[in-house]
């Protein structure tokens, strides 16, 4: 009978907080009971499961699919946005607000940001970031190669300083061609202070965006001229290569895949990217889905947000 006494307290003070919204204090002067006993029973509540929390997913969150992904790939977290349709655009479109929003969310004080520039989701992202009042991140860095194309590095070059600007930040430019054309002129173009200025930085980043990309390059990439040859993309292929995160690729275990081709990449490696503490990868559509399923082996990503089309492919196969 007393148990059944204290069920009837601790529910009574359970309604008081959660059904007629009074706070701690109040139910504990009603009672005639200490604050602290108020919390215990609250606790208690819980323990009992006379309060159950329950949580309605919003239409449109999938928060179902989103944890099939986490559960399939190991990934400490993912967000599937809602998209009408299948195409490419959208997707993309999609993506960039909800990466905009995640990072203004979650942006930290001091944060360093490391963006490879050549992605159009990642561009799509910085359109929809509002400036952040008294600034938040320290450095924007560049971690793959941003010169190439003139009409093309304008937008790698805008990515970059927009962030910078958004976030409160200052810019390091990385002022080198993504790909070099051979391994002696990457040497050389390292030899550049600005150039080891700004790579220095890659150690420091505290955060990362990165886009997934297909082994055939994306058409801002594609523009820029930061590409390989289609005999060069080949020979990557021939040896189990299906995507890649900043031209540095990996086969659809997650493996990274090394060919005399990465010595000519001026940018992060897959290594360095993978002691950072958060990676972000913005990447769907049809035609990354096997880039994507490869990358999220990796163990580099840290969060993926994606589209619902691309989110239940994954988790189809």
């Amino acid at each position: 009978m007393s148990r059944l006494n204290e069920l009837r307290m601790i529910a009574r003070v359970a309604q008081m907080y959660h059904v007629e919204g009074q706070r701690q204090a109040a139910i504990a002067q009603h009672l005639c009971i200490s604050q602290a006993t108020v919390s215990r029973m609250l606790k208690k509540a819980q323990e009992e499961e006379i309060v159950r929390t329950t949580v309605v997913s919003p239409s449109g969150t999938y928060t179902d699919l989103a944890a099939e992904l986490r559960n399939r790939f190991d990934l400490p977290e993912a967000i599937v946005v809602e998209c009408t349709e299948d195409r490419i655009g959208a997707v993309m479109a999609r993506i960039g607000e909800a990466a905009a929003y995640f990072l203004e969310a979650t942006l930290q004080s001091g944060e360093i940001i490391g963006v490879s520039s050549w992605s159009e989701t990642i561009l799509r992202m910085v359109d929809n970031i509002h400036p952040m009042k008294n600034g938040k991140a320290r450095y924007v860095v560049q971690t793959l190669g941003g010169m190439g194309d003139p009409t093309v590095q304008t937008h790698a070059n805008q990515l970059t300083t927009r962030l910078a600007k958004l976030t409160g930040a200052e810019p390091h430019l990385l002022t080198a061609p993504g790909v070099a054309q051979s391994r002696e002129a990457k040497l050389v173009l390292l030899g550049d202070t600005y150039v080891r200025e700004t790579m220095d930085l890659f150690g420091k980043i505290t955060l990362s965006i990165v886009g997934i990309g297909a082994m055939e390059p994306s058409g801002m990439l594609a523009r820029s001229g930061n590409v390989f040859s289609s005999r060069e993309l080949a020979e990557i292929a021939e040896v189990g290569g299906v995507g890649d995160i900043s031209l540095r690729f990996f086969d659809e275990h997650g493996r990274f895949v090394k060919t005399p081709l990465d010595e000519r990449v001026i940018g992060m490696t897959l290594e360095e990217m993978s002691r950072i503490d958060r990676v972000i990868a913005l990447a769907g559509g049809q035609a990354k889905t096997v880039a994507i399923r490869g990358a999220l082996r990796t163990g580099v990503i840290d969060l993926l947000i994606t589209d619902k089309f691309t989110a239940e492919r994954l988790v189809a196969t």
